[in-house]
C-alpha cells in the first residue's frame, strides 16, 4: 500500500525575510501551518488496523504457544524474551495453510516490524527467516494484550488479521529487498525487483537488459520530513532518482515551483548525461517519501554496456534492424533458452524482423521471440503485408543448381515452421480473414482449419454476431420491462443453493467464455479495433462485461433485499461462495464479488480486502504460483497493457519498438498459459469417465488389492 501525505509550499524567490529559514540558494520556503497540521488519516487508518491483527496475532500466540517467547543466549550474550525469526515463521506455516510459502510469511512478520510493534534485538530494519536472529513483540507500547474478542469469534478475527497482513505483506517484502545492499540480493531478489520495475513508470520504456541491470544497482533511499532538500540548484550530478513513493517539489531561480513529481516519475538524469550542474532544487513534498537511486558510475556504466551490446543493420544509409546482445541469464527473464548468448529484437522495419526471424528459427524447437512477434504483428505488419513478405522469402541465389535448391528448401521449411505456428496461435481467426484465408489456401494447401465442438462449450459460436456493430444490434433491439432491471430480491431461490454449487456453476460459464475469447483480442482492444479492419473484440467484451455483471448482481441481490435476517444470510453466503471461487482459481469472479461486497452499502469487508488493482503485487505473486487452469483477473491484464502501450512508442526512429511488442506478448502468453490444460469441472468428468472394461483385467485388479 502506498501512501500519500500532501503539503502545499509557498515559494519566495530572491526573498530574505526576517525570519529564520532553511535557505536554498536564494529560494526560501515555508510550509503553510493548516499543511503541517493536517493529519494522515489513511496512514493512520491503516496502521489501526495493522496494530488490532497484530493484537490478535499475538494473543493466538501466547495462547497456543507461549514458550516460543523466552530468553535466548547467543555469542555468550542472553536476550530476554525474545523469538527468533525462523521460529516465528514455522510458527505461522503450521497455524495456517494459507501461507504458500516461507516468503510470504516473511513479509508478513516485515509488516509488523517496519510498523515498529515486531523489533530486532539490534534495532535491524529487516526480518530474517534465521534461527540466529531474535525479535520482541513491544508488548507494552502498543497493548498487545489488550484484546476484547468474545472466544467465539477469535478464529474468524484470526483469519481475518491474517488476510490483512498478508495482503500488504509483498509491499513490505518488497521494501525489504530494496534496503538490501546491491551486492547482497540474491537471483530471486533480482528477479523480484525486476518484475516490479515493469510497472514503473519511469524505466518501462527501457528494454529487458537495462531494468535487468538496474535490479542489481538500485539503491533504496528514504527520507522522513517533508521539506527536506534532496539536492540543489547548481549542484554536482551524483545520482538519478525514480519517486517510489510519495512526491517532490521541483524549484528552479526565478521561476519558483515549477512541477511536481509524482510516484513513478524520475529526476536527475539530465545532469548524469550531460555531466552538468543540477538545473534544479528538488524538496520533499510529504513525509515518508521513498527514492531508487542510481549512481553515477553505475548510470554510466549501462549506458556504455547498452552501446556496447547494440548492434546496427544498415542499408542504403539507414538503420533498419536493431539487436541487442543478450546473455543467457537474461534470456530466461524472456522465457528464452539460456544456452548461450544471443541477438534480441529492438526494433526494425517490419521486413527486416520478419527475416531476422525466418533466420534464426530453429526447425526442432518453439522460439518464444516468433512467438511474440506472431502474436503482435496486427500492430505493425497487417496480414496483406506479412503475407507478402512471406511469398518473397525465395530469392534467387548464387552457386550450383544443388545449393541452390538446398538454400530454397531450407527457407521453405522455415517459412513452413512459421506460418504452422502462425495457425496454432490463431486457429478461426485466420479463417475468417479474406487475406490470410487465401494465402494459406493458395501457399499452404496442407494446412487444414478444424472448427471442434464440445458439449461444454456449444453455446460460445452464438454469444454475439461478429459481423454485427453495437448500433445494429441496439436499433433492432426494443427494451422490454425485464431488462429494465428487478423489483424484488431472488433471495428465495438463492436460498435453496448451495454455495459452492453457485461457486461452480459461475466457473463453468465463466470458463467458457475465457476459452471462446483469443488472447489477440487483447491487443485489438487495448491499440483500438478501428486499427485493425475486420478484427473483432466480441468475445473479450463480453468476458469484460461479466466481471462487472456479477459485481452488480452481488449489490442488486443485496440491496433489494428488505429483511434484515436474510440480508445477513445472503451476505454470509456471498463470502463463502468468494472463497470457494478462490479456490477454484476463479480469479475474475472472485475479484467481481469482492468488489460487490466492497461496495459502499456494504461496510464489513472494507475492513478485510484490499482493492487488488492498487495492490497489483500481491495479486500477481498469488498468480505466480498458480497452475493451470485458472481464470485471470481480466480488467488488471487490460490495464497492465494499456499501461505498456501508452508508456511506450509503436516505432523509434523509424523502426518497429519490438521491445514494446516483447512485452505485450508476455501477457498474452499468460492468457494462453492459464487456458493450456483443460478445467476439471464435474460436468467434463461425468461426461468423460475413464473405465477399464476388460473382465479378466478387473479381476486380476481385484485379487491384487485383496487376496
Amino acid at each position: 500500500m502506498h501512501l500519500f501525505r500532501s503539503y502545499k509550499y509557498q515559494v519566495f524567490p530572491d526573498r530574505c525575510t526576517g525570519e529564520e529559514k532553511p535557505q536554498i540558494r536564494g529560494i526560501s520556503w515555508t510550509p503553510l501551518p493548516e499543511a503541517v497540521d493536517t493529519q494522515d488519516t489513511i496512514k493512520q487508518f491503516l496502521s489501526d488496523r495493522i496494530l488490532k491483527a497484530a493484537r490478535v496475532v499475538y494473543s493466538t500466540l501466547m495462547e497456543r504457544n507461549p514458550g516460543l517467547i523466552r530468553d535466548r543466549k547467543h555469542h555468550l550474550k542472553t536476550y530476554r524474551q525474545c523469538c527468533s525469526g525462523k521460529e516465528l515463521v514455522d510458527w505461522l506455516m503450521k497455524l495456517n495453510d494459507c501461507f504458500q510459502s516461507r516468503s510470504q510469511a516473511v513479509g508478513m512478520w516485515q509488516v509488523l516490524v517496519d510498523e515498529g510493534i515486531l523489533s530486532h534485538v539490534k534495532q535491524e530494519l529487516n526480518f530474517h527467516d534465521k534461527d540466529t536472529q531474535f525479535y520482541r513483540f513491544m508488548e507494552a507500547e502498543f497493548e498487545l494484550n489488550h484484546t476484547t474478542n468474545e472466544k467465539d469469534s477469535k478464529d474468524e478475527e484470526l483469519q481475518e488479521s491474517l488476510a490483512l497482513l498478508i495482503q500488504m505483506g509483498p509491499d513490505a517484502l518488497l521494501t525489504m529487498i530494496l534496503r538490501k545492499c546491491p551486492s547482497q540480493r540474491t537471483p530471486e531478489d533480482l528477479e523480484v525487483i525486476y518484475e516490479e520495475l515493469m510497472h514503473v513508470k519511469a524505466v518501462a520504456h527501457l528494454s529487458t537488459s537495462v531494468r535487468k541491470e538496474l535490479a542489481a544497482v538500485l539503491v533504496f533511499e528514504s527520507h522522513a520530513k517533508a521539506g527536506t532538500v534532496l539536492f540543489s540548484q547548481g549542484d554536482k550530478g551524483t545520482s538519478w532518482y525514480i519517486i517510489w513513493r510519495g512526491s517532490v517539489n521541483v524549484i528552479t531561480h526565478g521561476k519558483g515551483l515549477v512541477t511536481t513529481l509524482h510516484e513513478g516519475e524520475d529526476f536527475g538524469q539530465l545532469a548524469l548525461v550531460n555531466d552538468a550542474p543540477r538545473s534544479a532544487t528538488i524538496i520533499l513534498r510529504e513525509d515518508n517519501c521513498h527514492f531508487l537511486r542510481v549512481d553515477k558510475q553505475d548510470f554510466i556504466r549501462i549506458l556504455k554496456d547498452v552501446e556496447a551490446n547494440t548492434v546496427r543493420l544498415e542499408e542504403h544509409g539507414k538503420v533498419v534492424l536493431v539487436l541487442e546482445k543478450s546473455s543467457a541469464q537474461e534470456s530466461t527473464y524472456q522465457g528464452g533458452s539460456a544456452s548461450s548468448n544471443k541477438y534480441t529484437v529492438m526494433s526494425g522495419t517490419p521486413e527486416k524482423i520478419l527475416e531476422h526471424m525466418l533466420e534464426t528459427i530453429k526447425l526442432e524447437t518453439n522460439d518464444p521471440s516468433v512467438t511474440d512477434f506472431l502474436l503482435t504483428h496486427p500492430v505493425f505488419m497487417p496480414y496483406s503485408q506479412l503475407c507478402a513478405a512471406l511469398q518473397h522469402q525465395y530469392p534467387p541465389s548464387e552457386g550450383t543448381d544443388l545449393e541452390k535448391a538446398a538454400y530454397a528448401l531450407n527457407t521453405k521449411q522455415k517459412v513452413v515452421k512459421l506460418v504452422a505456428h502462425w495457425v496454432a496461435l490463431y486457429g478461426l481467426l485466420l479463417r475468417d480473414n479474406p487475406v490470410a484465408s487465401e494465402f494459406l489456401e493458395s501457399n499452404c494447401p496442407f494446412a487444414v482449419l478444424y472448427e471442434i465442438f464440445k458439449a461444454d462449450h456449444k453455446a460460445v459460436n452464438v454469444m454475439l454476431p461478429v459481423d454485427a456493430s453495437v448500433s445494429d444490434i441496439l436499433t433492432t433491439l426494443t427494451p422490454v420491462k425485464e431488462q429494465l432491471g428487478p423489483e424484488k430480491s431472488t433471495m428465495d431461490t438463492l436460498e435453496q443453493m448451495c454455495s459452492k454449487d453457485i461457486a461452480s456453476q459461475h466457473t463453468s460459464y465463466d470458463w467458457e467464455l475465457f476459452m471462446a475469447m483469443h488472447e489477440v483480442e487483447l491487443v485489438y482492444y487495448v491499440f483500438g479495433r478501428e486499427k485493425f479492419p475486420g478484427s473483432t473484440t466480441a468475445n473479450l467484451e463480453r468476458f469484460v462485461r461479466r466481471f462487472n455483471e456479477v459485481q452488480y448482481w452481488v449489490v442488486t441481490e443485496l440491496c433489494l433485499c428488505e429483511d434484515l435476517v436474510k440480508r445477513a444470510i445472503l451476505l454470509k453466503k456471498f463470502i463463502k461462495m468468494a472463497v470457494v471461487l478462490k479456490e477454484q482459481k476463479n480469479l475474475n469472479s472472485f475479484f467481481a464479488v469482492m468488489f460487490g461486497l466492497s461496495n459502499s452499502a456494504v461496510q464489513r469487508l472494507n475492513k478485510t480486502w484490499e482493492d487488488p488493482s492498487r495492490n497489483h503485487r500481491a495479486y500477481r505473486l498469488t498468480v505466480a504460483k498458480l497452475s493451470p487452469p485458472y481464470i485471470p483477473f481480466m480488467p488488471l491484464l487490460l490495464k497492465d497493457m494499456t499501461f505498456i502501450h501508452e508508456g511506450n512508442k509503436n516505432y523509434t526512429d523509424k523502426l518497429v519498438n519490438f521491445e514494446k511488442m516483447r512485452m505485450i506478448a508476455r501477457t498474452l502468453k499468460t492468457v494462453r498459459e492459464c487456458r493450456s490444460q483443460a478445467y476439471g469441472n464435474i460436468k467434463q468428468y461425468i461426461q468423460n469417465l475413464k473405465v477399464i472394461d476388460n473382465q479378466k483385467k478387473l479381476t486380476q485388479l481385484s485379487r491384487a488389492i485383496e487376496r
